[in-house]
């Protein structure tokens, strides 16, 4: 039985690390076992502009432990005034790496995002003329669509027609929760890739839901049936290189998610790597997990891969884990697989 495994050091492709007090809280959390991450731009109020993720940058760089060479990888959010000669200078100094395409009103903090993809088509044309990334969340919100079919009727009405008007756009599919999307990204043959979350390869709606509304559970996308995760957990340990990791780790302070109307995000930077080792050793595939956190999302943002390792080692005992993380405002909860893990970073 296998009990230690070497892999190349991670990144995580889509992770919310907030601001001010918050970022101080959690951002050790990631730096510990992540090289890199895509810094999701959705604060209050939203990194628009270069100057802007220029600043917010500089305010995650001054919250890293000492010692640490943990690297934020920035995104603008894309708004229908977004200036494409902004984003085209943004990229071209390294500045960024994607543009973030939120759908007006569809989870935490987007209400600033689209709400016609056709008043945002220079920006977009732009960017595939310089091969910078579009990062989507990929769900509809209109009110008489049902919310567990949103990603997939978003696929059909949004995301196919913008591919095949503007085929050299390099998209990311980001936190795809549904057969659908899976089939869909595999359907693609260049362009395209999907990064799947750590909570959404172990719960599915059940969990939400039966036994009581778990507030915890509750992300966005919502959690499917069983028979997405599944899919899910298929797609990400196939070694398909198309599928990589974005956890969307998203902390909210217990107040905000144990209430009437709770936010949704599910917090698992401080469990991630432990989480996926053991979802990857259940499948047979512990093989193909430094292919789903460590090499594929370097080659869809055509970025070298990290030079350092990190070793997981298997114990008998559980490790154990804070259950939450101190901020100043409150306690964040950490993700609770449901279940005793046995891996950790050594």
């Amino acid at each position: 039985m296998t009990k230690s495994i070497t892999i190349t050091r991670p990144d995580d492709w889509h992770l919310h690390l907030r601001d001010g007090d918050m970022l101080r809280a959690v951002l050790p959390e990631t730096a510990r076992d992540f090289a890199r991450a895509i810094i999701m731009p959705n604060l209050v109020p939203p990194v628009v502009t270069a100057k802007d993720a220029s600043a917010y940058r500089d305010r995650i760089m001054g919250a890293l432990p000492d010692g640490s060479d943990f690297k934020p990888l920035m995104t603008l959010y894309l708004t229908e005034n977004t200036d494409p000669d902004d984003v085209a200078a943004a990229f071209h100094d390294g500045l960024i790496n994607a543009v973030k395409y939120y759908p007006a009103g569809a989870t935490t903090n987007s209400d600033a995002g689209v709400s016609n993809i056709k008043n945002v088509m220079p920006v977009l044309e732009r960017m595939a003329a310089i091969g910078c990334n579009l990062c989507i969340h990929g769900e509809v919100t209109n009110p008489e669509v049902d919310i567990f079919d949103r990603e997939a009727v978003f696929l059909e009405t949004i995301l196919d027609p913008l591919r095949n008007a503007l085929p050299e756009l390099r998209i990311t599919s980001e936190h795809i929760t549904t057969k659908n999307g899976v089939d869909y990204v595999k359907s693609a043959d260049r362009n395209l890739a999907a990064s799947i979350t750590t909570h959404h390869l172990i719960i599915n709606r059940n969990h939400i839901l039966v036994g009581g509304i778990k507030p915890h559970y509750y992300c966005l996308p919502v959690a499917k049936r069983e028979t997405h995760r599944v899919a899910l957990v298929d797609a990400a340990t196939s070694g398909d290189a198309r599928f990589f990791l974005g956890t969307d780790s998203a902390p909210h302070t217990d107040p905000t998610k144990e209430n009437a109307c709770g936010c949704a995000g599910c917090f698992t930077a401080t469990n991630t790597m432990s989480c996926l080792a053991h979802v990857f050793e259940a499948a047979n595939a512990l093989d193909k997990l430094e292919k789903f956190t460590s090499l594929n999302g370097p080659e869809h943002y055509n970025l070298p891969v990290n030079d350092s390792k990190i070793t997981l080692v298997k114990s008998d005992a559980p490790v154990v884990y804070p259950s939450k993380i101190e901020t100043a405002d409150s306690t964040v909860t950490v993700f609770d697989p449901g279940f005793d893990l046995h891996w950790k970073v050594a």
